[in-house]
């Protein structure tokens, strides 16, 4: 029975490890633990009593931002934020435009995320089923790399089944979410979907001009192995890749605009803290330089450090292992970002005119707390798809004949999520900074 259990004590402990893992992020609720914390907003459409007299504090809402006039009205404990000062208000009083304004309309509320507000959001399940299947996956692919590979023991003993099985499924999982929110009829505009499409087709061709020859000119990628009917399949992936990635890359654009306080609005509650937006920072420019590191330009420029072949490609498997996890860390900030801009559309509504108009801010809040969870799906799929195709990769057997392909392409796909990452938030940004989207 001992040579058994040595025999096969890689395969033993990763189905262990597999199965108590998924358990524990079950039980535990680990999904709900990562996202908690996070605020959320809301914005009722009267905040006053039934016999109009002010709002009571009994109902357990506690008031984030509230305008100076509502001071006293007998909220205790709330926080008090606002965009004018009273000086400025009493300027205002003294106007000889006069006119009726409810100030209690008016309000916004801050709310602080927790189990009960998650589970019932919009694709909550699909952003469950992602986490623990990605996060199983990769650590066992983790466990994989520190138990090492025994040569000449097959496929059971070196327990490659568990996580490449697992693998697998994180990344279905993960694709299937982004393309079960890609196709939600109001989840997205009709506009998002449009270029979402072309984006795919744009990858699409892309995908056939790297696989057919004439992409090593440009990208540092070598297709001559895979077979005709494989290079269309690559293709096909890489598509439908570039395609999923539209929407996410767009909001992610969106998170670091906010986030960084490019549009110089100077409201602290709207922009993210010193070491969060270093996190932004660094997320974006090591995006950015890893998306070029199979660019052939950009490759011979580096060509002049000290770098050997084999050094070099472990140069290029460590930027895309930090970027996947720099996404991930960065994930939380991206995602209060997200909520934030419910609050710069109440503040934008507000002072736009004499007479605010808060519909339009009522209904930004709305959609942004309906649906949480499809932003955190975006987010969150493209870091862990990167992490799985990068650890896929790093699987030594030789039991199968075709999985050294199999490795090559999924280096190739972890660089390809990089690379239309890069791609869309950089044009974003710069469309962002222009002008032409707001």
């Amino acid at each position: 029975m001992l040579p058994f259990f040595q025999l096969y004590s890689n395969l033993i402990l990763q189905t262990l490890f597999s199965l108590s893992l998924t358990l524990v992020l079950t039980f535990l609720k680990i999904p709900v633990f990562f996202l908690q914390g996070l605020h959320t907003y809301i914005h009722p459409d009267n905040v006053a009593g039934h016999h109009g007299g002010p709002a009571s504090s009994s109902s357990g809402v506690r008031a984030a931002i509230r305008r100076p006039s509502d001071s006293g009205s007998g909220l205790d404990g709330y926080q008090s934020l606002s965009s004018r000062t009273n000086t400025e208000l009493k300027k205002k009083n003294k106007s000889k435009d006069k006119f009726e304004f409810d100030e209690n309309n008016a309000q916004i509320f801050r709310l602080k995320l927790d189990e009960g507000h998650l589970q019932t959001r919009l694709f909550y399940n699909d952003y469950h089923n992602s986490f623990v299947f990605s996060f199983v996956g990769i650590s066992c692919l983790l466990l994989y790399k520190y138990l090492g590979y025994k040569q000449d023991s097959g496929v059971l003993a070196n327990g490659d089944l568990i996580p490449i099985i697992f693998g697998f499924i994180g990344l279905i999982k993960a694709f299937s979410s982004l393309a079960k929110i890609s196709f939600e009829k109001s989840g997205s505009k009709r506009s998002e979907k449009q270029f979402s499409a072309i984006f795919g087709v744009l990858g699409f061709i892309l995908g056939i001009i790297i696989c057919s020859g004439i992409g090593p000119l440009v990208f540092d990628f070598h297709f001559d192995s895979i077979e005709g009917s494989w290079r269309i399949f690559v293709s096909i992936l890489m598509g439908f890749i570039a395609g999923s990635l539209y929407m996410p890359a767009g909001k992610n654009a969106r998170s670091f605009w906010l986030g960084t306080d490019q549009l110089r609005c100077n409201l602290s509650i709207i922009s993210c803290g010193w070491f969060s937006r270093l996190i932004l920072y660094a997320n974006y420019i090591l995006t950015v330089f890893t998306a070029l590191l199979w660019i052939n330009p950009f490759v011979e420029i580096l060509s002049f450090v000290s770098f050997s072949k084999s050094e070099f490609t472990r140069f290029r498997l460590l930027c895309l292992l930090l970027s996947g996890v720099l996404q991930i860390v960065s994930l939380r900030s991206n995602l209060q970002m997200f909520l934030n801009e419910a609050v710069l559309s109440w503040y934008q509504r507000l002072h736009a005119s004499k007479v605010p108009d808060l519909d339009f801010s009522r209904a930004k809040v709305f959609l942004h707390n309906h649906y949480l969870c499809l932003a955190v799906v975006q987010f969150f799929a493209p870091s862990v798809s990167l992490l799985l195709f990068l650890g896929l990769s790093q699987i030594d057997t030789n039991s199968f004949d075709k999985y050294n392909l199999v490795k090559e392409v999924a280096v190739f796909m972890a660089w390809w999520i990089v690379f239309i990452w890069a791609v869309i938030t950089s044009a974003s940004l710069v469309f962002y900074r222009r002008g032409i989207l707001t």
